[in-house]
């Protein structure tokens, strides 16, 4: 009777580490952003960086940015940051214009589970 008690806390303990292991609740979410959301940028933007919680795969990830009149900005791929991989980079094609711009990313870390999320920033 005593074994089997024994058993099933042991059971328990190993159910519980694992629900909440930092590996089991693991996402990558948006830490930070250049330009920051809901920022008033001055100069003209060529580039925009997305930095996340944790490592994610450029491969399967996205940005998307989207001008005042709901038009995609022309911009390159994400690419990760060669010595940071939980930071992707977007060239875009030309400097952004004075607007207000929609930013909309999905990313899927390298644990296999997938965010998204989008925010906003202007340029004066």
């Amino acid at each position: 009777m005593q074994k089997t008690l024994i058993s099933g806390a042991v059971i328990s303990l190993v159910f519980a580490g694992a629900f909440f292991s930092p590996f089991a609740s693991a996402h990558a979410h948006l830490r930070s952003s250049e330009p920051a959301a809901k920022a008033d940028v001055m100069q003209p933007q060529t580039s925009l960086t997305l930095t996340f919680t944790e490592d994610v795969e450029a491969a399967f990830s996205g940005v998307e940015i989207v001008d005042a009149q709901q038009k995609t900005v022309a911009s390159d791929k994400a690419i990760l940051d060669s010595k940071q991989h939980s930071k992707l980079i977007v060239n875009l094609a030309q400097p952004l214009a004075t607007g207000s711009y929609q930013v909309n990313w999905h990313v899927l870390s390298v644990d296999g589970h997938k965010t998204k999320g989008s925010y906003r920033f202007n340029v004066k």
